[in-house]
């Protein structure tokens, strides 16, 4: 392909891609907000698994205690029994002291089981608050992915052209070039990566595009890009594009008419004087 065909295809290819762009914004923020919603219901899963998980032991460790409760309760009846069979004062104290001690554990256990229960109750409400959320934001989920499959249902075909043009164009160009042009789409921020001159500024960035520049873009004898914004450049008749003249130099050429009919006009007047002054003499 020459580099006017290659240009002419590469522009071709850009108004394909811009126009499933088009079809794409089309759906606005809706992708975005699904995923931020598939992502926070993943994390609330997640949560609630969490949360099940420590209410889960928090009962084992009220059972636990439960059971300790009740050996620490069959050791003091048994250390009260042998209360009655104690033969000095030293086998006295040691039973009392062990009784004091289970009972002080029984205590402890408790405590800890109250403790348990409270964290569970605080719990078990953090985990129905978190379903409930979870519930909500499935249902908003369904709504947003409903509204999203609406709107590319109804552009599905359209791109799906648009997409069978691009491979055809794709496959068109030389490889080299169409990677540039991707990297140079890539990094553009409106996805544009050839554009027509107008105004005598790249369409790109809209910086001035020198006269020489301009004429090496018209002569179609190589691929040139923009030196601000790395764009490719391309002839807007080659785009197949109407680029209107800039206004201040249409202005300037009107008054520059106008000078000069204002000029020959006074030429013509004062022309005249002089002759209607010889024809009196």
């Amino acid at each position: 392909m020459s580099v006017e065909e290659r240009l002419k295809t590469l522009f071709q290819l850009q108004t394909a891609l811009s126009a499933i762009d088009e079809k794409k914004a089309l759906r606005g923020e809706l992708p975005l907000e699904v995923e931020d919603l598939e992502a926070e219901i993943e994390g609330l899963s997640t949560r609630i698994e969490r949360i099940e998980g420590e209410i889960g032991e928090f009962e084992r460790a009220i059972s636990q205690k439960r059971g300790e409760i009740i050996e620490s309760e069959n050791t003091v009846e048994r250390y009260k029994q042998q209360l009655n069979d104690v033969r000095n004062n030293r086998e006295y104290d040691t039973l009392s002291k062990e009784i004091e001690y289970q009972t002080l554990e029984i205590e402890l256990c408790n405590k800890k089981i109250a403790d348990a229960e409270k964290r569970i109750a605080e719990k078990q409400a953090e985990l129905e608050t978190s379903k409930a959320t979870l519930a909500e934001r499935k249902e908003d989920l369904e709504v947003k992915k409903s509204e999203l499959d609406e709107i590319i249902e109804e552009t599905r075909a359209e791109e799906e052209k648009l997409k069978d043009k691009v491979y055809d164009y794709e496959a068109k160009i030389d490889p080299r070039l169409l990677n540039s042009f991707k990297r140079i789409r890539k990094n553009a921020r409106n996805g544009l990566g050839i554009v027509y001159v107008q105004r005598d500024a790249c369409g790109g960035c809209f910086n001035k595009v020198p006269p020489q520049r301009q004429l090496d873009i018209k002569m179609h004898k190589k691929i040139i890009v923009c030196e601000y914004c790395g764009r490719i450049l391309i002839d807007p008749e080659l785009a197949g594009m109407k680029v209107e003249k800039p206004v201040a130099a249409e202005e300037k050429k009107t008054r520059r008419r106008t000078g000069t009919t204002s000029s020959t006009a006074r030429k013509t007047a004062t022309s005249k004087k002089a002759t209607d002054a010889s024809d009196m003499a």
